[in-house]
């Protein structure tokens, strides 16, 4: 059966002992910051991921909704989108995409992301000297999906960028996993792009350096699970709790059977979807503001507020 995931996390997972893949791992209280890099082709093409550099922030307990752990999380997203933009130029112009649909709650975490951000290009470049010192120049665009504007949201991306010529693109997007218990809990940034609906075997166009001509950055939570990877994990906590480990791959086979007949193309999220992408994606552009302003986060914050 057919595990979808954006994770590469849970795609290390599936095969552990897979060559060209380095793995490092750290926590800092609440939070387990897993960093996974892909460096040859072959385990590319086995993950079925692109090589790069994938960090994933861990923090169960983001299930409790505490709003000190929010600002835990959001510092340390800061903290790794700094570490990736020392890659670009210090004054690096900056787009921030959110992808997806604003008319799909599980998928209009990019969108509702984007309208968080701090955008100042227009402000430098019509009001030079609002700003005491020099102040980064970002801007932010929602393309929208195929179904909604009939055109590619990679062409929309493309467009922007041979218009404005950013340094770097940060794309937002929802993510699936093949674990419930991430949903909503885990952060990932990749410096590989992303190819969106790729986790739900929807695939688009990818948003990436090789189609935009410029790095990306892509950050995303997930917040779907396939209903199929979901009976999985319950066929394992009944072999787990009962002890039934001889007749655990019997029940995995007639689990994919009935997935397949009556379960394919089926997604599932939780019925507090609402709160949770407006929780995350004020987490997600809290980050970002903090990353890309720096000591002058404080002085656009209360310009654009």
């Amino acid at each position: 059966m057919s595990i979808y995931t954006d994770l590469a996390l849970e795609a290390r997972e599936l095969d552990p002992e897979l060559d060209g893949v380095t793995e490092q791992r750290e926590r800092e209280g609440d939070i387990e910051i897993t960093r996974i890099g892909i460096v040859s082709e072959k385990a590319a093409k086995a993950l079925n991921k692109k090589t790069g550099s994938y960090i994933t922030i861990d923090a169960p307990r983001l299930i409790e909704r505490s709003p000190e752990l929010f600002r835990s999380v959001a510092k340390t997203l800061a903290k790794e989108i700094t570490g990736m933009l020392k890659r670009v130029n210090e004054n690096a112009e900056i787009v921030v995409v959110g992808l997806g649909n604003r008319n799909v709650t599980p998928d209009s975490l990019g969108p509702r992301t984007v309208e968080r951000v701090f955008v100042t290009r227009h402000i430098n470049h019509y009001l030079p000297d609002a700003f005491e010192h020099s102040i980064r120049s970002v801007a932010a665009i929602a393309p929208g999906v195929l179904g909604s504007t009939g055109v590619e949201t990679v062409e929309l991306i493309k467009g922007v960028c041979e218009k404005t010529g950013p340094d770097l693109v940060i794309a937002v997007d929802s993510l699936a996993s093949r674990r419930a218990a991430r949903i909503s809990t885990t952060v990932q940034l990749t410096d590989a792009g992303i190819e969106p609906g790729s986790g739900v075997g929807n695939l688009r166009s990818g948003v990436d350096r090789e189609s935009l001509g410029v790095p990306v950055l892509a950050i995303g939570v997930p917040l779907v699970v396939c209903a199929s990877t979901i009976t999985q994990d319950v066929i394992s906590m009944i072999a787990d709790q009962t002890g039934l480990h001889d007749d655990e791959e019997r029940l995995r086979s007639l689990a994919k059977k009935v997935a397949e007949e009556r379960m394919d193309g089926l997604i599932v999220t939780p019925k507090d979807i609402d709160s949770i992408v407006e929780d995350m994606s004020a987490v997600l552009a809290e980050g970002i503001n903090m990353a890309l302003f720096g000591s002058g986060y404080a002085e656009v914050r209360d310009l654009i507020s």
